[in-house]
């Protein structure tokens, strides 16, 4: 049986981590094991976590960086074994696993002979896992032209299997802070020329609260935010921090994607006429019409 790593990153978690560590527990794969990440300056995930331990579970706790998600989850997968053959698992601190949700991704993940990528669609929901709605769904390929300007992969739902695992962990390490771990899976491992599978069927409840570090993007509120922050110009301090994890990898990718890399690179700072047509040329998109229409505003108005 094919053993699986969990890893997952906790700060100042409430009373959802138990439900969280409920659900790795209704699994229907029985073998793994969780590594978990502790950013938090108060004991409030040890009370859980022992509980968890002392039922039978493996369980390790490492004190984290404190520099939020992203560098968290980083940290933690150089707490991996670098020889192994362990498949990972990303995990949040305050959603509910559906029992399923690894058996599935195995059973995907096991067809494959090369580095490859699981993720998932989601049902979100409210703090008490009321009104459940699914997250959007993918009707476009996965890949480095979506990757470069759009993350699909949620990292609640990510499954690596052992060679991706490998090598996200050595891209990792080389690669300084990275900002947005998910999204950079995506890319590191799209521009590898990794398998990458998408999964329609949700897998957990994504829930929503007051704590949560990212948040949904179903509601016409978070679309209203994601649409201010997109015209502040954040979108674009996002693909510089991006850009520049991914840049220590350059060497890794295949022929096809470096080349689509340095393009990138290079047009983002191209002068306007010259920008807007090369743009054009690179073929990226998102995995809505409305979504790849904003990508060509912002590369108009150097957004992205």
């Amino acid at each position: 049986m094919a053993r699986v790593t969990i890893l997952m990153a906790v700060h100042e978690p409430g009373p959802e981590l138990a439900e969280q560590l409920a659900s790795f527990s209704a699994q229907t794969h029985r073998d793994w094991h969780l590594i978990v990440s502790d950013d938090s300056r108060t004991a409030s995930a040890r009370a859980a976590l022992d509980r968890f331990e002392a039922e039978g579970h493996s369980v390790i706790t490492v004190q984290g960086p404190g520099q939020g998600p992203g560098p968290n989850f980083q940290f933690l997968l150089q707490h991996t074994d670098a020889n192994g053959r362990d498949f990972i698992a990303f995990s949040d601190q305050d959603d509910v696993w559906f029992p399923e949700k690894l058996e599935r991704a195995l059973l995907a993940l096991k067809a494959e002979d090369c580095p490859a990528l699981y993720c998932s669609r989601s049902l979100v929901t409210g703090a008490s896992l009321e009104d459940p709605q699914p997250s959007p769904p993918r009707p476009r390929p996965l890949g480095f032209h979506n990757a470069l300007v759009q993350n699909v992969a949620a990292g609640n739902t990510i499954v690596l299997n052992p060679a991706a695992a490998r090598l996200a962990r050595e891209a990792a390490a080389e690669a300084g802070p990275i900002l947005k771990f998910d999204w950079w899976l995506y890319q590191v491992l799209s521009a590898c020329g990794a398998a990458l599978i998408h999964d329609d069927r949700p897998t957990l409840y994504y829930r929503q609260h007051g704590g949560n570090a990212e948040g949904e993007n179903l509601s016409a509120q978070a679309r209203v935010s994601r649409l201010r922050r997109f015209l502040k110009g954040e979108w674009r301090n996002w693909t510089d921090a991006q850009l520049r994890a991914l840049a220590a990898s350059r060497h890794r990718f295949t022929p096809e994607n470096r080349v689509l890399f340095d393009r990138f690179v290079r047009i983002r700072q191209a002068p306007l006429p010259s920008r807007f047509t090369q743009f054009a040329r690179l073929g990226l998109y998102r995995q809505s019409r409305a979504g790849t229409v904003a990508i060509w505003f912002g590369a108009l108005f150097r957004l992205i």
